[in-house]
């Protein structure tokens, strides 16, 4: 959506500079209408490249699940008390069921 903004704010810019600076009007051997032919062709130009520039969306199935099982041991913190240090402390210890 940005990039669409951005780019009919750069073609209005250009085409309002061109507006400003463009002389009177006159039929000098097909000039005019080489010069709109010429703008319709560079509009087609420019809106096909925003057009395009838009990814294709993508279609697809979702992935099988997967089912993973418990592990049979695990690890918990147990409250041990210390000798040494005359404290209580925990330490890893690994529960198989």
């Amino acid at each position: 959506m940005k990039k669409t903004i951005s780019a009919l704010l750069a073609v209005a810019t250009v085409a309002g500079s061109l507006v400003s600076v463009a002389p009177a009007a006159k039929a000098d051997g097909g000039r005019i209408a080489a010069g709109v032919a010429g703008g319709l062709i560079g509009g087609a130009l420019l809106g096909g490249a925003i057009a395009a520039s838009r990814p294709a969306p993508a279609y697809g199935y979702a992935p099988a699940p997967v089912y993973v099982e418990e592990p049979e041991c695990r690890v918990v913190r147990q409250r041990v008390w210390d000798e040494y240090r005359g404290v209580w402390r925990s330490r890893p210890v690994q529960v198989c069921d």
